[in-house]
């Protein structure tokens, strides 16, 4: 099938490791991973402002902060179970058909890739809240990720702490079997900007939706 091969040549390809594997499963997670949680993120607030449902939880006794906070809870709760039910079967599999893996790395590369859920959810509610179309809120949440992540290429010596760079980190601990220097870093980092854009979301909430925009 490859063509124009001497008789008996052999193509030999190595075996990944177990940890390459796990590598290789959270890149895909922030690949088509990170399409697929927007995806199901893009539509908890706008299809309740399109279809006027909203009216019935702004004239009750909610604040803001509740109703953004109930969302975010209910849904980042929804995701970091996919994500861990996902990561345990991927690495149970890989401890079978490949090698093992402790299990102290691997919990500790989901609990740094988590965050990324964290912030992916934090920033898909914020859209959420400025804009009605579901398309536009799924567009520029994924543009303001992908921006993340390619600043991080373009600007390592000055992206250290940027969010984006939580699958490198989780990866390090696999791959070395500790925690990088900057992994603290990054983790604070992405903390700090999603409880921002929770507070901004709030914010927009109380200024936006009460007014009927």
């Amino acid at each position: 099938m490859a063509g124009n091969l001497p008789e008996g040549a052999v193509i030999d390809i190595p075996i990944p490791s177990g940890e390459e594997v796990l590598i290789a499963t959270l890149s895909q997670y922030g690949t088509i991973g990170t399409l697929l949680f927007v995806l199901a993120l893009m539509n908890v607030i706008s299809q309740e402002r399109q279809t006027g449902a909203i009216v019935f939880v702004v004239v009750r006794p909610v604040s803001a902060f509740q109703y953004i906070a109930s969302k975010y809870v209910a849904q980042l709760f929804i995701l970091i179970v996919a994500l861990v039910a996902g990561y345990l079967f991927t690495w149970y599999y890989t401890t079978i058909l490949f090698n093992y893996v402790p299990w102290t790395l691997m919990l500790a590369s989901l609990g740094v890739y988590s965050l990324w859920i964290v912030l992916l959810t934090a920033v898909t509610l914020l859209f959420g809240t400025v804009l009605r179309n579901s398309g536009g809120i799924a567009g520029m949440s994924i543009l303001f990720l992908a921006m993340l992540s390619l600043l991080t290429t373009l600007f390592p010596k000055y992206m250290e702490w940027n969010p984006g760079n939580l699958s490198t980190e989780a990866s390090k601990i696999l791959i070395e079997g500790e925690w990088g220097s900057s992994t603290v870093l990054v983790s604070v980092s992405t903390l700090t900007l999603s409880i921002l854009f929770l507070g901004l979301a709030v914010y927009l909430f109380k200024k936006l939706v009460r007014f009927g925009n």
